[in-house]
């Protein structure tokens, strides 16, 4: 072998060992870096006339297991939909309040204070502290409700919010990966390492996927393409971004639908809806969540406070206030024409503020077709005259106004549901509520307590004026509301709740039940997909990661290599310098 020879192959040993020292110690500098691959510099022969003439590198690569890598991804996109799921069905749960020895701020808390509350205004009808400590209950429970069901619209809202923001990540990354294949093509065109472009690619597929399910695939020019589960493109030759504008507000009304353009809008791509197309990763979650979980639980909400607020209003209809009220609304929106489709006898009186007779009428409802003719009929008892305002309600007023009204049904009732005529017009109505959201105390019982609609008028055959025909001693009123809240009511199926009967704390401790059950299922997938994701990343990161250990032991077998082909191209230099030495010496 001559020394040209052997000088070629020791300096190529030498650039060779130079390289892969360079890249084992990236791997080392890099061994915490996410989504890192350990890479390898490929090294072969060179041979020239048949003859080795040294080494050479063909390439950077790194060896990325890919049908690993797409558990990997579809993992990620389960991952980032159970992570999504849990956090809200946490916040979704602290809405409802907790029941502890120290803090009872539940909804069925709330319904148990104002049973309280009430059992203790039956034993004393005409304390005033008592219909005091009644109404302040009633308040805390509608104040509770409604802040609950903004809780729930809030959720929805922060949902709506939070699906813009990860469809604008996704645009992100797209483009990102746009760009890289781009880089990746123009490298490997002109021989350059591409490892890791490629692993910044990879990094940024997995946070595509974490935000919503995409199937992937790398073509014969290198170029990663995207698309959405059933197929749309989101990346091929162009970059093909998701559109979603997020609604301005959010109310229970507020709803999405393919075929409609109210409500919440669709994610698109070139014009095309694929809100149907995400089923997992942060929006698919945030999808159903908005859409399915959410408003199941506002409609919980929502029957809980229309039955609890039609059966107070039923048995406070049954009463009236001591000292009556001069004037009563209703909260039924009717017209003249209104049907009345009334039968029995119901009697409308005129008192005075102790309770005594002026004057009363007993109306045959049978009589009567409509609202109009109703109040006509009402307008020709003395002392009071009626009217139908400009909201829709019937008014009746006393014409003195040192007097106060009182109904009594007597066996008088009013359309299907057989409801008494002050029921039926909202009379007496403590609460309004169309759903949780607005679930009120009437304004003039916040203002003045003892307003309690809780005496009741005298169903005796004949009345004589003078005569005391309101009692406040009497707990008729006050057990009948005590009743509508601890008695039995049907509650329909709603929102993933059996129907079911049972007293409304029972049904609020329910809706909390069923809460806590389906954020517990929410957390055990959490954990189970949290475990899948983890197994998945450590396989591949023992498949393709750095193993500092290994890398620092070739490290240092590659500086010893680089050492021995420094020392053996010096010893060729000298072997140089000595044969020329001779042959000057010889000439």
């Amino acid at each position: 072998m001559s020394l040209n020879i052997a000088r070629s192959i020791a300096l190529s040993s030498l650039m060779t060992t130079q390289v892969q020292i360079s890249v084992t110690s990236s791997n080392i500098s890099n061994a915490s870096t996410t989504g890192y691959t350990v890479k390898t510099a490929n090294q072969a022969s060179t041979v020239t006339g048949g003859v080795g003439t040294g080494t050479t590198i063909t390439g950077i690569t790194s060896n990325v297991d890919k049908l690993l890598l797409k558990s990997l991804v579809q993992a990620t996109s389960a991952l980032g939909s159970a992570t999504t799921t849990n956090s809200y069905l946490d916040q979704l749960q602290a809405l409802y309040g907790t029941s502890s020895d120290s803090s009872n701020t539940s909804l069925a808390d709330t319904l148990t204070t104002l049973e309280q509350a009430l059992s203790s205004l039956s034993s004393d009808p005409s304390s005033s502290s008592l219909k005091a400590n009644v109404i302040s209950a009633l308040d805390t429970l509608a104040t509770q409700l409604r802040d609950t069901s903004n809780g729930i619209q809030d959720l929805r809202s922060d949902a709506d919010q939070s699906i813009d923001d990860a469809v604008d990540d996704v645009n992100e990354q797209l483009n990102l990966i746009a760009g890289l294949n781009a880089q990746i093509k123009l490298a490997a065109a002109s021989g350059q390492a591409t490892g890791d472009l490629e692993d910044q690619r990879n990094n940024a597929v997995q946070q595509i996927a974490s935000q919503m399910n995409v199937s992937y695939f790398i073509s014969s020019s290198g170029d990663m393409q995207i698309y959405t589960g059933s197929g749309q493109a989101l990346l091929d030759s162009a970059v093909h971004e998701l559109s979603y504008t997020p609604a301005s507000t959010v109310t229970s009304s507020t709803t999405y639908s393919a075929s409609s353009t109210g409500g919440f809008s669709g994610i698109t791509v070139d014009g095309v809806d694929v809100t149907g197309q995400i089923s997992s990763g942060s929006i698919g979650a945030l999808i159903t969540l908005r859409d399915t979980t959410l408003p199941a639980a506002q409609a919980q909400l929502d029957q809980l406070a229309t039955e609890l607020a039609d059966s107070i209003n039923a048995a406070s209809n049954l009463g009236t206030a001591l000292p009556p009220k001069s004037t009563l609304t209703g909260t039924t929106a009717v017209t003249s024409s209104t049907a009345l489709n009334g039968t029995g006898t119901v009697r409308i009186a005129v008192t005075d503020q102790n309770g005594a007779l002026v004057s009363s009428g007993d109306l045959d409802l049978s009589g009567y077709a409509t609202v109009g003719d109703l109040v006509g009929a009402i307008n020709g008892i003395s002392g009071l005259s009626a009217s139908i305002d400009s909201s829709g309600h019937v008014v009746i007023a006393a014409s003195s106004a040192s007097n106060g009204i009182a109904i009594s049904n007597i066996t008088g009732s009013v359309g299907d549901d057989s409801l008494g005529l002050s029921d039926f017009l909202g009379l007496n109505d403590v609460v309004t509520a169309t759903s949780a959201s607005d679930f009120k105390v009437a304004s003039d019982l916040l203002a003045d307590s003892s307003k309690l609609p809780t005496s009741s008028l005298s169903s005796a055959s004949s009345l004589t004026t003078g005569d005391t025909v309101l009692s406040a001693g009497s707990s008729t009123v006050t057990d009948a509301l005590y009743t509508a809240l601890t008695g039995s009511t049907s509650f329909a199926a709603v929102g993933g709740l059996g129907a079911s009967a049972s007293s409304f704390a029972d049904y609020a401790a329910e809706i909390i039940a069923h809460v806590a059950t389906i954020a517990s299922t929410a957390e055990d997938a959490y954990t189970a997909k949290q475990t899948t994701q983890s197994t998945l990343s450590s396989a591949l990161s023992s498949q393709s990661g750095v193993n500092v250990d290994e890398e620092t032991a070739k490290l240092s077998n590659l500086q010893n290599q680089y050492a021995a082909a420094a020392q053996l191209i010096q010893a060729i230099n000298e072997m140089f310098e000595s044969l020329l030495s001779a042959v000057q010496s010889a000439g």
